[in-house]
């Protein structure tokens, strides 16, 4: 296999956490709890992790955001990224604070002197600095010229990667989000060109969970397959453990993250002999907490079920009154209908246990 773009990259550490340099995709989210909360802000970075988040933002927009981030660095279980946007002063102090990256979009911090203070800064304590461009917020003689093109995103983005370049920082990750998703697609291949600096992916203001799933996945599997992009946000509009969700089955689809119960089911069609629906909803939540790579088929056809489910390493597949059993493909055994879903969820456990057992005799 050609080796990946991602792989290319220069190597940038949010604290122990390594963006680029490798094939793994770093999965970050961002807080939408007020961030002088701090109970409450803690509470949900604590829910963002327990699903299999690693970096999560949090916005610094005023001075009482400013007063908590000590706080919530210091009590927080991973790196925390801050979110700064038109006033450097509270970069300077985030990084003072302890967090581990800044988000920062040059274009809205005018005085070139503070951000100068604010590259030296990060420099002096290796703190890692997201440059970033926004389709919706790009240098007006760019929008002339171009108008909202990847050319317009990416002369923008080299502007700022060359001010910090020529102030001695190196210490980059680049973002280039756009609403649009094959935009996005053209910005991030052209920078994957041009740029050695890891890229952060994410389509911008993607919608609610419907409907920004869709898009985002739209775009950011093309370029995830591409081997482009070594950290991810999904974008949703809601319940910031959403994104964590649909980011982890995208990048298990691409086999970019393994650590997964992958549930699946055929369609529902006139061949069905039992209530497929509510077993697969039973079995997702049944696996919901299960941390490990499993692939797990539930079919509805007994002749074309263990055919159909030749990648899973465990499954059923219903009939008239009973289902079969499978592992690997092969029928291991038949029993009662009524007996199917107990049988699956004791071989799931089985699984589980040897993988933790395992996980525990490598560490030990």
């Amino acid at each position: 296999m050609e080796k990946l773009q991602r792989e290319k990259t220069k190597k940038v550490f949010v604290g122990d956490i390594q963006i680029g340099g490798n094939n793994k995709v770093v999965i970050q989210s961002m807080t939408t709890t007020k961030t002088y909360d701090i109970d409450k802000t803690l509470l949900q970075i604590d829910e963002l992790l327990r699903e299999g988040c690693e970096l999560v933002r949090v916005a610094v927009l005023d001075d009482r955001d400013e007063k908590a981030l000590p706080i919530i660095v210091k009590k927080a279980k991973c790196p925390i990224i801050a979110d700064i946007h038109f006033n450097p002063y509270y970069a300077l102090s985030a990084i003072k604070a302890g967090a581990k990256k800044i988000r920062l979009n040059p274009g809205n911090i005018n005085n070139i002197e503070l951000l100068k203070e604010i590259i030296k800064l990060a420099n002096q304590n290796n703190v890692p600095i997201r440059v970033g461009v926004n389709s919706g917020s790009l240098p007006t003689d760019l929008m002339k010229k171009y108008g909202v093109t990847k050319d317009s995103m990416i002369i923008a983005v080299k502007r700022y990667i060359d001010l910090f370049e020529e102030n001695g920082f190196s210490n980059i990750v680049v973002s280039l989000k756009a609403t649009n998703p094959i935009l996005a697609i053209h910005a991030y291949q052209e920078a994957a060109k041009i740029f050695d600096y890891p890229l952060h992916l994410g389509i911008t203001e993607a919608g609610s969970l419907f409907n920004g799933t869709i898009k985002s996945c739209a775009g950011l599997a093309i370029l995830l397959y591409e081997g482009i992009g070594n950290t991810i946000r999904i974008s949703l509009t809601g319940d910031p453990v959403s994104e964590i969700k649909v980011c982890k089955k995208l990048l298990n689809s691409l086999n970019l993250y393994d650590n997964l119960v992958d549930v699946i089911a055929c369609p529902t069609c006139g061949r069905l002999n039992f209530n497929l629906y509510p077993v697969v909803n039973e079995i997702e939540k049944f696996t919901k907490k299960m941390n490990f790579p499993l692939k797990v088929a539930i079919l509805g056809c007994e002749v074309n079920g263990p055919g159909e489910a030749q990648e899973a390493d465990i499954g059923i597949a219903g009939g008239k009154g009973k289902g079969i059993i499978f592992e690997n493909g092969k029928i291991i055994k038949s029993v009662k209908e009524d007996e199917l879903v107990g049988e699956l969820k004791k071989m799931i456990l089985n699984k589980y246990e040897a993988y933790l057992k395992s996980k525990g005799s490598k560490n030990g």
